[in-house]
């Protein structure tokens, strides 16, 4: 049984990893260092993974086999490139942080935010080392993939 303590300490820890994360692909979006979108990525990384410093697969079901396929794919390629990969829930809270960039898009359509790539080694993302250090611990905890819940606000 874990001590009330440590789960809390836990708890806390994900909720600030959580908010790291969120800060940084805001960030990433506004620098143009955010490649969304699972074919989008897909390609990226094909064309570009040196460029890649994390990989953020987003769902909130389970049940849709061909996205778990697609992820199955993209983690397979991240762990053989060495690069991090976070699993995150909370679609909505992605939808809200990074919504449509997109004036002229409808409203009702949205943007494929399953996965994204934080790209651009060079550019300063000052939650990059958070978020990595997070993954790092979660691997050391035999977690292959790292993950996270985003909070509704």
């Amino acid at each position: 049984m874990i001590p009330e303590e440590s789960f809390l300490s836990v708890e806390n820890r994900m909720h600030a990893v959580g908010l790291a994360l969120e800060e940084l692909l805001v960030t990433a979006q506004k620098q143009d260092c955010l490649t969304v979108g699972i074919y989008e990525s897909a390609k990226h990384l094909n064309t570009d993974p040196d460029s890649v410093v994390l990989c953020v697969l987003a769902a909130d079901d389970a049940d849709d086999v061909a996205l778990q396929i697609h992820f199955t794919l993209l983690q397979s390629f991240c762990c053989e490139s060495g690069l991090t990969i976070l699993r995150v829930s909370g679609l909505r809270r992605l939808q809200q942080l990074l919504g449509s960039a997109d004036a002229n898009r409808n409203q009702e359509e949205h943007r494929d935010l399953h996965c994204m790539l934080v790209t651009n080694p060079q550019a300063d993302h000052c939650r990059l080392q958070e978020v990595g250090t997070y993954c790092q611990e979660s691997r050391r905890r035999d977690q292959w993939v790292p993950e996270l819940v985003l909070q509704e606000r």
